[in-house]
């Protein structure tokens, strides 16, 4: 994954989350993760494994491709 796709991914997370009225904590206890992981996705510099980004597609209701930035 690029750079620029873990920026966007990052940012679409922490833009679902707060639309959602959601700590970072409550989406890394419900993705079943540490809060500190989740975090790091959110500011772009780690890549969630592929399984985890199905979940985080199914959590927020959105598609893979959103979060990844290839469609809008």
């Amino acid at each position: 994954m690029s750079s620029t796709m873990k920026t966007i991914l990052g940012e679409r997370l922490k833009e679902l989350r707060e639309q959602r009225h959601l700590t970072q904590k409550e989406v890394a206890d419900a993705l079943g993760i540490h809060s500190v992981t989740y975090l790091h996705y959110e500011k772009g510099h780690r890549e969630p494994p592929l399984s985890l980004l199905a979940d985080m597609a199914k959590f927020f209701d959105e598609s893979v491709d959103y979060l990844l930035g290839l469609t809008d």
